[in-house]
């Protein structure tokens, strides 16, 4: 059997092709570490650096954040931040969720509520531990429902902490009023235009039908009274 050897060419041709790779792995992982370390720090279980929300109610969910924590094993954090400098909001906020470590590591049942204000996103992270409880259907509810309308109307801390105490019922085992005032706002607004609109219409029809019925039905189903006169139903 011969072997083919390796000729000085080739085998620089190789180490380069190698050194090459090496060199774009290592771009990359100092470019993912460099835009990881922009990752803001867990400085509580409100992390506002938006700045959107006010003291008062930074302070209110801080302790009921805390209370909810020590009645159960079930962690929420929320955060701010204003942009997502181009990034996805969906990996940026897994990439939060798993750098602060929220929830018990075995449980895996923490949740973060993520607002970028200045790029109008928002997203609720439910650790896999808590998925079959608030589901991807009650975390749309609550930002459909609880803090897009608030956000809107400018009003971010009391979209938030809506949020928060829409999560905590659900969480505490009562999804039933959440999904209820969801269908609700399902339903279609009722629209005067469109009952003025469907009336008219209708008053139309029986002008015209009933005109109609009247010059037709009398000689084909009528008793000839005189001519061109017909009784038909009592009426000629």
């Amino acid at each position: 059997m011969t072997r083919h050897a390796i000729s000085p060419v080739e085998s620089g041709r190789f180490i380069k092709m190698i050194g090459t790779a090496l060199m774009a792995m290592a771009v990359l992982l100092v470019g993912f570490a460099a835009f990881a370390a922009e990752l803001p720090a867990l400085t509580g279980r409100v992390v506002d650096n938006a700045g959107i929300i006010d003291a008062a109610t930074k302070a209110a969910l801080t302790q009921k954040l805390a209370d909810f924590e020590t009645k159960g094993s079930d962690q929420i954090v929320v955060a701010t931040i204003p942009s997502l400098d181009g990034e996805e909001i969906e990996p940026y906020a897994n990439r939060l969720f798993r750098a602060w470590k929220l929830g018990q590591a075995k449980e895996n049942n923490g949740v973060l509520l993520l607002v970028a204000p200045n790029d109008r996103k928002m997203r609720i992270e439910v650790g896999y531990g808590l998925e079959g409880t608030l589901t991807d259907l009650h975390t749309k509810l609550i930002i459909e429902n609880d803090m897009v309308p608030a956000f809107r109307a400018g009003d971010f801390s009391g979209g938030i902490s809506k949020a928060v105490d829409d999560m905590i019922m659900v969480l505490e085992g009562n999804p039933e009023e959440l999904e209820a005032r969801g269908e609700r706002n399902q339903q279609p607004p009722f629209n005067s235009d469109d009952l003025f609109f469907t009336i008219f219409i209708a008053i139309w029809a029986i002008i015209f039908f009933g005109g109609l019925a009247a010059s037709i039905l009398p000689p084909i189903f009528g008793q000839k009274i005189g001519p061109g006169r017909y009784r038909w139903l009592g009426m000629t």
